[in-house]
């Protein structure tokens, strides 16, 4: 018996050792249930990883870049600071949109005085197209950087198949896909990796509130405020959340049967905190980065994305210079099919268009037809004598300018039992969504006289 057992035993690690038949199966079948859990959590999280990570957009990244090429790493806490504020924006309106089973502007058209929805529309519309041209022309840019050629071709290139893919790809493909282009934010993540960082000093900007009183520091602590919080976000996240809602099984609001809540509403936490901590996450790597390369070797200006990636390629080298630029496009894709939905969410719930990324072309030509407008003026913008950095400034501004009062107004509909039936929020939703609304306020009013 002790022979034979021994002679199992052998055998065994003969499998280990060796590599006989059974070890690759059994690592075949290892790698199978790695991918097949991997697939379940990217399946488990949804509008909250993509909203976040959206944030990062290509004007979004000039603006870390620049935070961090001028400061260094003192301003690192404005990132940290945002994270719960931002987190509890984009909950609030995820649960209003899981809630009533309709997308923001639907629940202020039903709810709200009809001037509170047009001005608020009509704001969401001219900062989106703005900040569509803006990263239109960063992308297109940034593939001319790699590859050469000519930008504007690039930039055309990359609307259309934004477009076709937001009109012509089946909706739980198309959401897939959105969720895979959020790892090109590891990329920001990886330049750490790559470049040489005073980790001390990064802590101290991170955690220890400090700033210069100049306008230049105001200006940025401003503008990190207005890229992190923004209006699009609110309004695609709730209606994406709306129309998950309609793909399942009953496809009622939770409004009309509270019992079945609590996992949905925890499952909004869930990925509401790890959407926006991974956003923030990145945002800080980006300032980091910029820091440790452009800020250390003096160079303290930078006014687009693509300015940073080639400034990094004489001082950390091209790989560095490349995977700054690779960021820029993956997020790029993933912002372009957001800023355009949202709007065109905001535009059909406005007008009573059938509306939805589930929806066919022929169900809902409005609203399709709101996303290839909109992409269009934002390439047409590209096109025109238009500054790109004013584009950009004056994009910040109009969603600063929107973004407080409808915070607010997202708080006063989620505390009202008529809206939100048993579901109405938290205490601390409405003292974190309350002062939001305030630092926004705070933060447009500084914007415009600075």
């Amino acid at each position: 018996m002790g022979g034979a057992g021994d002679r199992h035993g052998a055998g065994r690690l003969a499998d280990a050792v060796v590599g006989e038949p059974h070890a690759p199966a059994r690592a075949g079948l290892i790698a199978r249930a790695l991918w097949r859990k991997q697939r379940h959590i990217m399946e488990e999280l949804g509008p909250g990883l993509i909203t976040g990570a959206a944030d990062d957009d290509p004007s979004g990244i000039a603006t870390y870049s620049q935070a961090g090429a001028q400061f260094g790493y003192a301003l690192g806490w404005t990132v940290v600071l945002c994270l719960p504020f931002m987190v509890a924006v984009q909950e609030i309106s995820a649960r209003i949109g899981r809630v009533t089973g309709v997308g923001l502007a639907a629940a202020l058209r039903l709810h709200a005085p009809r001037w509170v929805l047009v001005s608020v529309v009509a704001l969401l519309a001219v900062a989106n197209v703005l900040n569509l041209a803006a990263d239109l022309g960063a992308m297109g840019d940034t593939v001319r950087l790699l590859i050469g050629g000519h930008d504007a071709v690039y930039t055309a290139v990359i609307a259309i198949a934004c477009v076709w893919a937001e009109i012509w790809m089946a909706y739980k493909r198309y959401v897939r896909l959105l969720k895979y282009l959020t790892l090109a934010l590891l990329s920001y993540i990886a330049l750490l990796f790559v470049v040489k960082v005073d980790w001390a000093a990064a802590a101290v900007g991170a955690f220890l509130p400090r700033m210069e009183l100049t306008r230049d520091a105001a200006l940025t602590v401003v503008a990190v405020l207005g890229t992190t919080i923004s209006p699009y976000l609110f309004f695609w996240q709730a209606a994406e959340e709306a129309e998950d809602e309609q793909q399942e099984d009953d496809p009622r609001p939770l409004r009309e049967h509270p019992a079945d809540a609590e996992p949905q509403i925890h499952r909004i936490g869930v990925d509401t905190w790890l959407g926006m901590t991974y956003s923030n996450v990145v945002a800080l790597a980006i300032m980091i980065g910029c820091a440790a390369t452009l800020h250390a070797h003096g160079i303290t200006t930078i006014d687009t994305a693509q300015q940073a990636a080639s400034a990094l390629e004489p001082i950390a080298g091209p790989l560095a210079r490349t995977v700054f630029a690779c960021g820029i496009i993956g997020t790029g894709l993933l912002a372009i099919p957001t800023l355009a939905g949202s709007l065109a969410y905001a535009l059909g719930d406005t007008f009573q268009w059938e509306t939805g990324l589930s929806r066919t072309p022929n169900q809902a030509r409005a609203f399709y037809a709101a996303i290839a407008v909109a992409t269009l003026l934002g390439v047409l913008i590209v096109f025109s004598p238009m500054d790109p950095i004013r584009a950009l400034f004056w994009s910040a501004v109009v969603n600063g300018v929107a973004a407080a009062p409808m915070i607010v107004a997202m708080v006063v509909m989620g505390v009202r039992a008529d809206v939100m039936g048993e579901l109405t929020l938290p205490a601390w939703l409405i003292v974190l969504g309350c002062a939001a609304a305030g630092l926004m306020a705070a933060a447009t009013l500084a914007m415009v006289v600075l």
